[in-house]
This record gives structure tokens, C-alpha cells and sequence, in this order.
């Protein structure tokens, strides 16, 4: 035995430790450090092995002596290894992002196939194997093994196309066929999906391949959200649409460059069924929008005199009273601060109130000046406008069921906002004079109303604190509900 060998044998193996070592301790983030280290420590290793007569593309120079046959053997063997894996490496790191789910799971398929062949020519070359013998072996095997695992591989490669033509990725929000939810990961055998329940479903790529896939995702600054509603069908369609584009108005959700529509969307016997949809820029908005509009809905086909689902005109309030109440009563019942009056006040301050007819555009209430009276809105859309310094913005849409002017009427104090209306408008006059002997009877009423202006001038102050100024969508809205 070679003691001298021996030892330069010993050295090859230290080196393939100081590999891993290295590999595992540099920090993942200095990939082309840990690259460039591999590179240099494989071509060290192969001038050691060489250096000392062993050679990975023949068998051990050693056949007599066992130790160093089996120490210059295990060598050339893990050559081929080292090679396999400093390839895949570079390979790795040329052309191929770890971060992303396609080119992980395409880095995993080349670097199987490279070190498949690194198994083969180690058999062949060092160890003198029968390498067409293993092969048809090895191909019969991989026979019996796709039949058994025909599924398995079904999921394989369809995951493979579903990551070359990517129809979804990590985080987009998909529908797969019926199962709908946010896309957590996508593996080599199933797709992960966060339903809206907060549970996770697993669908095998191979159904997903076959699947209708909806990508609510994409386009990433473009999303539908419509709403559908059954109104009775005796109601003519035109108002019931009228009723549901002023809705689609009052919302500032919506995106302008693609305009809002409502349609028929079916119709029966008894009920027509209605759409109205649009866009928005964020999925994540798509409940709160929905909601927004159903909401919309109501109270602009209630102040058409529309009821859903029902052949009777008006709201369904309970008791036979409500069937008689004028527009101006039921206003009244629907308006928050009117709620602290009582039945009969409410009776009497319905027949004092008077319709006003705006035409689109009007300006009903101008920046910082004093209102002489309460307004209601009963029926079509009006913006609210604010001042952050240098020009009017636009905060927030009005509809039926909203007030304005409550500042004149606690203290004469101005307006902090423009009121102007989008369309056509009927709005019911409360006079100051005639809202005064109601805050002088009771103390609730001037406490709504003192509560709703302490809420409002709140809600401004921080709204014209947001940087950039720009104002968010839909924030201002509840700065000016009554409900």
C-alpha cells in the first residue's frame, strides 16, 4: 500500500467536504459567490485525481490493491457526481430564476437528466458495467413503473404545461372550474388554492389541465363586477335601467375608461332579471364594490318606486300606513338623524318639506357658502367635491337618502364642499326657520345632527392629510352618509 496515495486519495475526499461546507454556509443571496467557488473547488478536484493516475473515463489504476482500488473508485464515481452538480449549478444561475415556479420546476427536469447521465457514464467508464444491458433494463423498469404511476406522471407533465403557457401564477385569484380561490403554489404534481372559506384545496394538474380555468387576476389593473337583480315584470325595463345607470353613477369605485352598463339580462312570467356591471382596478375591491351596488340599487329603484322581487310599487315598510306615505315620509323613515323625531313630528315635517328639480351640472351647494336650509336628496346622482389647496377634487357620489347643509343649519358655518349635480336631481327643502322649532324641542336631534357634522369635518381633516393628495376611492363616501 502507498501510504503517499493513500494520502492524496484522503485529500480528494477532504475537498468534496470542504464543497458542501462552503455550499452551505455562503448566504443563498451571493448565488454567483457560491457558483464561482464550486467551479474553482471541481477543477482543484479534478487536477488531484488526475494528478495522481485516476482518471473518471477508466477503471481504477489500482486493481491489485483493494483499499486504493475502492478509495480510487468511490473518487471517480463521485466525480461524475461533482460534475453533475457543478453543471446544474451553472446552468442554474445562467439562464434560470429559483424564485419562479416554471423555472424551478424546468431546473428540476434538467438536472434529474444530467445526473441520470452522470449515473450511466459512472457505470459505464469507471465501474466496466454493461450500460446497454442497464439500459434496456432500466427502460423496461421505467415501463412497469409508468404504467403503475400513470397518474403520477399525467400530473408531472401537465404541470409542466401549465408552467410554459401559464394561465395563472403564485397569488393570482382563479376559478377552476367551480373551486374558486388565491393561488398559493404550484408544485410538480397539484395546483394550491386559498378558497374564500380560509380552507385550502388541492387540485392534481392533471384536472386542471382539463379544467376551465378564469383568471380573475388578468389583466392586472382591469376587473369585471356585476350585480343581478329580478324586478316584477309588469315594471317597464326603461326606468328599471334609468334607475340602475344613476346607480352605476354614484359610485366613484367604477373605472370612467370603461363605462359602466346595466342591461336585461333574462326575463320570465312573473320577474325580469337585470345586470348592471363595470370595472374596477383592484380584485380585492370586488366585495366591497358588489355590496357598494347592491346598496346603490335599492335606493335608486326605491326612489323610482321600484321594489325588488315584488309586483307592488314602493318599499315594503310594515303596516298599511307606509302604503300611503308620500316620497318626502319615507325619506324621513330612511335618514338616520330624522329617526331621534317622533311619528307625528316626522308626519309634520314631511308636508313642510319642498321639492326642489335640478338639471345636470348645477351647482346645488358652493365651497364655503353658508346654507340656508337642510337638503335631501330623493332621487339621482350629485358629487361631492373638496379643496386641498390649489384645486377642487372630486371625493365622493351622493344618492338618494344623503343630506347636505348641515353646517349652516347648527352654526351658519360654511360649506366644505361643492356640491354639484351629475344628473338630473329631485332634491326636498328643509328651511332653517322650519328645522329650528324641532332643535328647540328636543335635544336628540340637534345631537345627530351635531354628530353627523363632528364625523364629517373628522373624516375630511384626514382625508386631506393623505399623501400624495390624491384622494382614495370611495373614502369620502361615508364622510357624507347620513345612514
Amino acid at each position: 500500500m502507498d501510504f503517499p496515495q493513500i494520502c492524496s486519495l484522503i485529500a480528494g475526499f477532504v475537498l468534496l467536504a470542504l464543497d458542501l461546507l462552503v455550499w452551505h454556509l455562503t448566504p443563498s443571496v451571493r448565488m454567483l459567490h457560491r457558483t464561482l467557488v464550486r467551479i474553482f473547488l471541481f477543477l482543484l478536484f479534478s487536477w488531484l485525481i488526475i494528478a495522481i493516475g485516476v482518471s473518471p473515463l477508466q477503471p481504477s489504476p489500482w486493481p491489485d490493491d483493494v483499499a486504493l482500488n475502492m478509495l480510487s473508485t468511490v473518487l471517480a464515481v463521485l466525480w461524475w457526481f461533482f460534475a453533475a452538480r457543478t453543471l446544474t449549478v451553472v446552468l442554474s444561475a445562467m439562464f434560470f430564476n429559483r424564485g419562479e415556479h416554471a423555472a424551478r420546476l424546468f431546473q428540476d427536469i434538467i438536472g434529474a437528466g444530467i445526473f441520470l447521465v452522470a449515473i450511466v457514464a459512472a457505470a459505464g467508464y469507471v465501474m466496466q458495467l454493461p450500460v446497454k444491458g442497464l439500459l434496456a433494463t432500466s427502460g423496461g423498469m421505467a415501463i412497469v413503473g409508468g404504467l403503475a404511476l400513470r397518474s403520477t406522471l399525467s400530473d408531472l407533465f401537465s404541470g409542466v404545461v401549465l408552467n410554459t403557457t401559464k394561465p395563472y401564477q403564485v397569488d393570482d385569484y382563479v376559478k377552476i372550474d367551480s373551486i374558486e380561490g388565491k393561488v398559493v403554489d404550484i408544485d410538480w404534481r397539484a395546483t394550491h388554492l386559498i378558497t374564500s372559506h380560509g380552507s385550502m384545496a388541492v387540485i392534481p394538474n392533471s384536472i386542471v389541465a382539463n379544467a376551465k380555468v378564469l383568471n380573475f387576476s388578468r389583466p392586472v389593473d382591469l376587473h369585471g363586477v356585476n350585480i343581478t337583480l329580478q324586478v316584477a315584470a309588469h315594471v317597464r325595463p326603461g326606468r328599471v335601467i334609468e334607475a340602475l345607470e344613476r346607480a352605476l353613477q354614484g359610485t366613484r369605485h367604477l373605472l370612467a375608461s370603461h363605462p359602466p352598463k346595466a342591461s336585461v339580462k333574462g326575463a320570465g312570467p312573473e320577474f325580469i332579471e337585470y345586470e348592471a356591471r363595470g370595472f374596477i382596478a383592484s380584485i380585492s375591491q370586488r366585495t366591497e364594490v358588489c355590496n357598494h351596488l347592491f346598496d346603490l340599487a335599492h335606493r335608486h329603484l326605491e326612489a323610482a318606486g321600484i321594489s325588488l322581487g315584488s309586483a307592488s310599487l314602493g318599499p315594503a315598510l310594515p303596516g298599511a300606513q307606509a302604503q300611503r306615505w308620500s316620497r318626502q315620509r319615507l325619506l324621513l323613515e330612511d335618514v338616520k338623524i330624522f329617526r331621534s323625531l317622533s311619528e307625528v313630528q316626522r308626519d309634520q315635517l314631511a308636508q313642510d318639506m319642498r321639492l326642489v328639480e335640478c338639471i345636470p351640472g348645477q351647482v346645488v351647494l358652493e365651497l364655503a357658502q353658508v346654507s340656508d336650509c337642510l337638503m335631501v336628496i330623493s332621487t339621482g346622482v350629485m358629487s361631492a367635491s373638496v379643496h386641498d389647496g390649489e384645486r377642487l377634487l372630486e371625493a365622493a357620489r351622493m344618492g338618494p337618502g344623503e343630506v347636505l347643509g348641515e353646517e349652516g343649519i347648527l352654526s351658519e358655518g360654511r360649506s366644505r364642499a361643492q356640491f354639484r349635480c351629475i344628473t338630473g336631481c329631485a332634491l326636498f327643502r328643509i328651511d332653517q326657520v322650519t328645522l329650528r322649532a324641532y332643535l328647540e324641542q328636543g335635544d336628540e336631534f340637534k345631537a345627530a345632527l351635531n354628530k353627523l357634522q363632528l364625523f364629517r369635518q373628522g373624516v375630511r381633516q384626514s382625508l386631506l392629510l393623505q399623501k400624495p393628495v390624491a384622494i382614495k376611492k370611495g373614502g369620502f363616501l361615508r364622510w357624507l352618509k347620513s345612514a
